[in-house]
């Protein structure tokens, strides 16, 4: 156990080190800070992209949730590729031609002001509350069950020692994030993806040869690989993927932490070839967050981690892997975690300075004030971010028995509903109304309430279903009755044939997948 810390301290310092060494002027400009002078090359793109994509919750949420429901969790990851083909095609190119440095300045060019404005807002709230709120509490719940023995000398209380790391891993996060950038966040982006990738390739390895080899996964758990789930599943049901079909184009094209690499791009090209090469690393990251729940179901049984579900990483961690191997595992975990915060931390500047500082509050500021704002939002937000995580640390503990990844979806898409219809509406509509569109995004938030309260029972993928297309069809109906149909050519665009091909080869493995294993579903189920 000794050594596994000693580990982690190293790898924190590493961190560190590398975040706070690298090139910068003394007075950074707003682009230099925010974007990386424009200049981030596709492979930077890429594996920042995916490295800020893979939160905590992956690890932990989403292998608990594998433990309970099996592959059916794995379509969280591989239907991003749907996503992130969208984003390299139709809202970057969209993006870069704008030269935009926020999402909220493209939305402002297409539905006026005052949607822009409620956009964003709506957007810091959600990255300073739930978005480092959840990174924080996962990363403090992993390292409080991996290390209690050393945090009891803080406390023997629990909830103690999950509070005093929740508080260190994001003000270690903001450090280095405010002083270095953009920047900072990807180098440190890059070395944090190696170590998950090491990591969770050591767990995948280890698993499947504790059950006993790949085909034991049908063996012994034919039940949990099923990728496609009954539409009335609580769920995960295969209805509920349409309603994810809408998510993705959320997270995926107009998140303004996960976008940001893309903005940053030397060209269309490396954006595009970046992001082509993020959906294919998705396919990996499913294996390795994925499969070791399922392969836990089949050696230890489904009962024995029903009290916590989301505790089958950490049985993996203690029964499984060597000291040593421990502690690798432990750096990818909070490698996950931090190249979130510090991404969340980034975006929450940018937004702040370009979006209400600059246009609202000083709008003769200098860059270096934009930049000076943008800092002091990385610790204003920081405690925010603690309170937050505080309170979804009672949350986990009063509902351990529930794999908690579908909890946080539950309180995230209370948001994320009506981005979903505000970006469609700003990127593919021809001239919709401003009003109906302002209408439209807020009218999402009650609708879901209503259906959440009085329509028990509906699975919230199966919600996000009719709360999105509803409330888009409010826009996009009289729009195209008025206007007509927006153009293809207006907004579908490639770097060049080649890249157009990579990119129809992404959606067309996605395919093969979903076919594939449905296929091997039905014959090891008879």
């Amino acid at each position: 156990m000794l050594i596994d810390f000693i580990i982690v301290i190293v790898y924190f310092a590493i961190i560190m080190l590398i975040a706070m060494t690298g090139k910068r002027s003394k007075e950074m400009t707003s682009d230099e800070y925010f974007l990386s002078n424009r200049n981030l090359k596709w492979y930077s793109i890429a594996i920042s992209t995916i490295a800020t994509n893979i939160h905590g919750y992956q690890f932990l949420g989403m292998m608990g949730s594998a433990y309970l429901y099996g592959l059916a969790q794995a379509n969280f990851e591989i239907n991003a590729i749907q996503g992130i083909w969208m984003a390299a095609f139709i809202f970057v190119p969209l993006y870069l031609r704008d030269k935009i440095t926020t999402i909220t300045q493209f939305i402002k060019t297409r539905l006026g002001e005052t949607v822009a404005l409620v956009y964003s807002i709506g957007s810091m709230i959600l990255f300073a509350t739930l978005g480092l709120g959840i990174a924080m509490l996962w990363g403090a719940y992993v390292g409080e069950l991996a290390f209690s023995e050393y945090m009891s000398i803080i406390s023997e209380n629990r909830r103690t020692r999950v509070a005093v790391l929740i508080i260190f891993l994001g003000v270690f996060s903001a450090i280095y994030t405010y002083f270095g950038g953009l920047a900072a966040v990807v180098r440190t982006d890059i070395m944090q993806f190696s170590i998950l990738l090491i990591g969770g390739t050591i767990i995948l390895w280890v698993c499947i040869n504790k059950l006993g080899g790949w085909g034991q996964l049908y063996e012994k758990t034919p039940e949990l690989m099923h990728l496609h789930l009954p539409a009335d599943h609580p769920k995960l049901g295969w209805l509920g993927m349409l309603g994810l079909f809408f998510l993705n184009i959320n997270y995926w094209c107009a998140n303004q932490s996960v976008i940001q690499r893309s903005l940053a791009a030397k060209s269309l090209k490396h954006a595009q070839v970046g992001l082509i090469a993020g959906g294919v690393m998705k396919y990996y990251i499913a294996l390795i967050v994925i499969v070791p729940g399922i392969a836990l179901a089949g050696i230890v049984g489904k009962e024995a981690l029903a009290a916590e579900p989301d505790q089958a990483f950490t049985y993996i961690l203690a029964n499984f892997l060597s000291p040593g191997l421990r502690g690798i595992i432990l750096c990818a975990v909070f490698a996950s975690l931090m190249s979130t915060i510090d991404s969340m931390f980034n975006s929450l500047a940018t937004l702040w300075s370009i979006d209400i500082y600059k246009p609202y509050i000083n709008k003769n500021a200098t860059d270096q004030q934009v930049v000076t704002a943008g800092r002091r939002t990385i610790i204003v937000t920081l405690f925010i971010g603690i309170a937050m995580a505080f309170y979804l640390t009672d949350l986990k503990f009063a509902a351990q028995q529930n794999a908690f990844t579908h909890t946080l979806n539950e309180l995230r898409y209370y948001f994320n509903h009506g981005f979903v219809v505000v970006i469609c509406t700003a990127a593919f509509l021809l001239t919709p109304n401003k009003k109906l569109a302002l209408a439209a995004f807020l009218l999402t938030v009650p609708l879901n309430f209503a259906l959440q309260n009085y329509a028990t029972g509906l699975p919230y993928l199966v919600r996000a279903l009719l709360v999105i297309t509803t409330c888009l069809s409010l826009v996009a109906i009289p729009t195209i009755m008025k206007n007509g149909w927006l153009s293809t050519k207006a907004f579908y665009q490639s770097a060049s044939p080649k890249v157009t091909r990579y990119g129809i080869l992404l959606l067309i493995s996605m395919v093969v997948v979903h076919v594939v294993l449905g296929i091997m579903a039905l014959i090891a189920n008879g």
